[in-house]
């Protein structure tokens, strides 16, 4: 490759396009194809391909080199058109169809790229030049594969071609309209020649089937009325009934029936509504014989038509019984035997439908209403004994055969019938309750052979999906459910958690019924304990201490020793099952402590969103339970100190009560601040420092604490130093955190700050590690704590030596920043820095920017020094308006970036 980068118009010549395509194709080394490559590309757009991609076409040539010539054409053509002087089209057309006719038996990647560049060809030339494009083409080819690819690339190469708009609608719809008189018979033509090859001496014609259906689906994306397509979507569904055929017939029916304007379209729609309904025998056959795409391909073309048109269809009361067993084959189609994702994929597909239906049938006039009410709910109700069925678990067995991801499938598909039974609750309302209610009871009290556990948990999952939103308050179902729940033999962890959530889904009810508690708090309790019920059991929990707080005294010292005793037991038992249940555990404790009132007086909370202190001099209820807690949580973290998310469950316990107590807070505020300080020196995390800002932040100016936190806060100081200098990178969020703690710092109490170990220089370079960090969060954070950092010049002397001795590196990483070094999005906060700057050092920002600047390049070799000189002056004018810096800085770093003026930064 080395002749061919040396310049010269002998560079591009066929022989070294060749050499460079064998160098792409053949040579190992991965540097040697990416040099071949970039050659080729520019190649591929000099002068002279005009000249060797012709030739490149010769059927003596390898196919790789053929098509590498019919690409170059290609692009040529679509992407250089204004070089091709107008006397030059017809000649160029002439040859290109030469060419097509020579390669229209293969090789078919060729074939495809000469077709693609005729057809950019046309798109530039109509209706100017080439008005009857498409006709001539019809008439110069014979049907054919040749033809069939020429039609079908046309109009996906205007739907993605660069034309601009208002070229793009003249030429779509000059093409549009040949498509009914050109196109479509010539389809429909060659699409009878192919259902009606029987023998091998019409095979040509069933071949061409498949080419004859995908041309059709790319016509429809010139939005062609259905109405003039209606003979070839009849003759689709003719070939649906032909292996062969059946996946291009579903994808165009599929294109054709859901047209945007389809709906316009009355007369042949319902036409299309018996055509559906006959393929009821092909569908079932496919579902019998575990076709899956068969099935799948059927239940869409069922789709396009009954959720696409349901409204337009119901509006045809004439025609209602039609639609009726149309919306039945989607009924069918939604309860496919087999378990998703394992046996069937399609019934997932339908759930849509049924919502659309719904909502179509709710907006209808009263008379129209009342009339599909009264046909449609015995549907509704079929279907949810449908969905329940859909949803039930497999045997055990056979769960456990199930991979990782079929089981998240499953999952998947089962919130999606929840949301399904949500909405259908709103046709059948209470009754559904009372139905499922005497179902459950039934299996329950069955005396005949045991009930399998899938029934009963698919039924629970159906009162679970529309307890928070249907009024349960008016059923009288709820108290016989809950007096159900206790007897039901729990054998499995799927019919476990179920209950769990269900008893979840019923907290509102709960509150307004606090006489039931005591049947269900022992139950969630008993779960707790089990480490495989943790989420289930523990969100149940919370949720019935957010609605039942006032109700919950009785109940709290029950809660608070399980939870405790809870951990005790898995401490120990260092495994991911554990671990989980740890973390749960301890989110409920931190949940409890911010909802739950576990004092003698059960009053409202006041404004400041405290718990209230019951009277007497004595700490606060809470605070006595964590200190009880405390030793716990020092065993728990002796064992997981170095799994961060038990740590940051761990903190986020203290900083929720810490929140919630505020100064009530304070007796646990040395033991809290030792331990924290040991974990933080164990193991650096950043949950320890989002704690310790909470302290800084309550207690800095408490005259009883603010010894304890200075010690804690310089500590943590020197710790973080320690990780900044073994490198931080790998540690953004302790970086994040340590930036938000010394801004907090900084806004709450300066002079924390002031002790001969607190070394103000390292915390200013730390500082400008972090603003050239890649994450967005941290260098917002780490602007805001120069932006707090700046305004003390002046009356913290340590900090005013350390602008002055630094503060031209500061100004440095800013204009680094602003000269494309940090993403567009954070220049605001970065101009904020450059404004505090101004206003606080300005007897040094002129100097700063005078030597900085006058670096050749910098900050950006797309500025030149009048374009930097221009936006010091404006800078250092501007001392008043934020908003006028950061309007500065966003125009100087549109010119940093060559983006100045591009409509690329227009929205900017």
């Amino acid at each position: 490759m080395d002749a061919q980068t040396n310049g010269g118009a002998e560079e591009y010549s066929v022989e070294n396009v060749e050499k460079a395509l064998h160098q792409l194709y053949y040579d190992p080394d991965i540097e040697h194809k990416n040099t071949a490559q970039k050659w080729l590309m520019r190649a591929q757009v000099s002068p002279e391909g005009w000249n060797f991609s012709w030739v490149l076409l010769s059927l003596d040539r390898a196919p790789e080199i053929q098509y590498f010539g019919a690409n170059a054409l290609q692009t040529k053509i679509s992407r250089h058109w204004a070089d091709i002087p107008a006397e030059q089209y017809e000649a160029l057309r002439s040859q290109l169809s030469a060419r097509i006719a020579l390669f229209s038996d293969g090789p078919r990647m060729v074939l495809t790229r000469l077709c693609v560049a005729l057809a950019s060809l046309a798109l530039h030339t109509i209706p100017d030049s080439w008005p009857n494009a498409v006709q001539d083409l019809v008439q110069c080819f014979p049907p054919g594969p040749a033809l069939l690819e020429l039609l079908t690339v046309l109009p996906e190469e205007l739907h993605t071609s660069r034309l601009p708009q208002y070229r793009k609608s003249l030429v779509r719809a000059a093409i549009s309209q040949t498509g009914p008189t050109s196109v479509f018979p010539l389809l429909l033509r060659l699409l009878d020649q192919a259902e009606n090859s029987q023998d091998e001496a019409v095979g040509t014609g069933a071949a061409l089937g498949p080419k004859v259906l995908r041309c059709f689906s790319s016509w429809l994306l010139l939005d062609i009325p259905l109405s003039e397509c209606e003979a070839l979507v009849m003759a689709s569904f003719r070939a649906l009934h032909q292996p062969e055929l059946f996946e291009m017939a579903s994808d165009a029916l599929v294109h054709a029936i859901s047209q945007p304007d389809a709906h316009r379209y009355v007369n042949t729609l319902l036409k299309l509504v018996p055509a559906v309904l006959q393929l009821e025998e092909l569908l079932r056959h496919a579902v019998q014989n575990g076709d899956m795409e068969s099935t799948h391909g059927l239940c869409r073309v069922i789709l396009a038509l009954g959720q696409n048109h349901a409204r337009t269809l119901l509006e045809q009361t004439a025609h209602w019984q039609s639609f009726l067993a149309l919306v039945n084959m989607v009924m069918y189609c939604t309860g496919i035997p087999g378990h998703y994702p394992v046996d069937e994929m399609t019934s997932s597909l339908t759930l849509t439908f049924w919502y659309t239906l719904q909502e179509d049938i709710g907006s209808m006039e009263r008379e129209r209403k009342t009339m599909y009410l009264q046909v449609y709910r015995p549907v509704y109700f079929q279907l949810v004994d449908v969905l329940l069925y859909k949803a039930q678990f497999p045997t055990d067995s056979e769960y456990a055969t199930w991979s990782s991801d079929e089981k998240e499938n499953f999952r998947i598909y089962r919130v999606d019938i929840s949301d399904t039974l949500m909405y259908v609750c709103e046709i059948l309302g209470p009754e559904l309750l009372g139905n499922w209610y005497d179902k459950l009871g039934r299996l329950l009290t069955a005396p005949t052979q045991p009930t399998a556990w899938q029934q009963t948990e698919a039924i629970l999952y159906g009162f679970q999906s529309i307890a928070e939103t249907l009024d349960v308050n008016h059923s009288d179902v709820i108290p016989g459910l809950l007096g159900l729940i206790p007897r039901i033999s729990v054998s499995n962890v799927q019919l476990a958690d179920t209950i769990m959530f269900t008893i979840g889904a019923l907290a509102e009810w709960l509150a307004d019924h606090p006489v039931m508690l005591s049947g269900v708090l022992p139950l969630v309790l008993q779960a707790l304990s089990n480490p495989d019920l943790s989420v289930s059991s523990v969100s149940t929990l919370k949720k019935i201490c957010r609605e039942c707080r006032p109700d919950l005294a009785p109940y709290a010292p029950s809660i608070m020793a399980v939870a405790q005793d809870v951990l005790i037991k898995q401490i120990h038992k260092q495994t991911p099952a554990n671990r989980l249940a740890i973390i749960h555990i301890l989110g409920l404790l931190s949940n409890l402590f911010t909802t739950l009132n576990i004092g003698p007086n059960d009053t409202e909370q006041d404004g400041t969103g405290a718990m209230p202190k019951p009277p007497g001099q004595g700490p606060h209820p809470v605070v006595v339970v964590l200190q009880q807690v405390f030793q716990l949580v020092q065993k728990l973290l002796a064992k997981w100190i170095n799994d961060s998310q038990v740590v940051e469950a761990v903190c986020t316990v203290f900083i929720k009560s810490v929140k919630t107590l505020v100064d009530d807070f304070g007796p646990m505020i040395p033991q809290l601040s030792e331990m924290l300080g040991q974990m933080y020196s164990t193991v650096p995390q950043s949950s320890a420092l989002e704690l310790t800002r909470e302290l800084v932040h309550i207690f800095a100016k408490d005259p009883t604490h603010d010894v304890t936190v200075k010690l804690l806060f310089l500590h943590m100081i020197a710790v973080t130093l320690a990780v900044f200098e073994r490198g931080p990178r790998d540690h953004p969020d302790i970086v994040d955190s340590f930036m938000q703690l010394l801004l907090q710092a900084l806004k709450r109490k300066v002079d924390l700050f002031i002790a001969d170990n607190c070394d103000f220089k390292a915390l200013f370079h730390c500082g400008l590690i972090s603003l050239k960090f890649p994450e967005g969060p941290t260098v917002k954070s780490a602007c805001g704590f120069f932006t707090e950092l700046l305004p003390h010049c002046a009356t913290v002397p340590a900090i005013g030596q350390v602008v002055h001795d630094e503060g031209r590196l500061l100004l440095e990483t800013i204009l680094e920043a602003i000269g494309g070094q940090a993403p567009r999005i954070l220049m605001d906060n970065f101009a904020d820095v450059l404004f505090y700057i101004n206003k606080h050092c300005f007897a040094y920002l002129p100097i700063w920017l005078k030597e900085t600047l006058q670096r050749p390049d910098f900050p950006s070799a797309y500025v030149t020094p009048e374009q930097k000189n221009t936006f010091s002056q404006q800078i250092l004018r501007e001392r008043v308006s934020k908003r006028k810096v950061k309007d500065i800085v966003k125009e100087f770093t549109l010119l940093c970036r060559g983006l100045h003026g591009t409509e690329y930064a227009a929205d900017y």
